[in-house]
């Protein structure tokens, strides 16, 4: 793939996503995730990939470090372009209101 579509897509993703995702299906509870600092951060870099459902499925033995092996898998594996900055917000959002001690 050419740099400028590699480009384009980068830019249309996240909101493609955010169009589809807002939507719930039929018979199906919209899933929100906590309000708290960080909220954006996360909707704007994990959605793109997966639906949120993940973290609250995954919240009930999350701690700071497996959020981190995480997230680290899906930068370094997955691909995910997630800035160093957003990680720490990711990871900071994550434990305070989905991780346990």
């Amino acid at each position: 793939m050419s740099a400028h579509a590699m480009k384009m897509l980068n830019t249309l993703l996240p909101a493609l996503v955010a169009v589809f995702s807002t939507s719930a299906f039929a018979g199906e509870a919209q899933i929100e995730l906590k309000e708290g600092a960080g909220r954006d951060t996360v909707m704007a870099n994990c959605v793109m990939c997966h639906s949120i459902d993940y973290i609250q499925m995954n919240s009930l033995f999350m701690k700071r470090t497996d959020w981190q092996a995480t997230v680290d898998k899906m930068v370094n594996v997955m691909g995910a372009p997630i800035s160093q900055d957003d990680i720490s917000v990711i990871l900071d959002y994550l434990t305070t209101y989905y991780g346990v001690e």
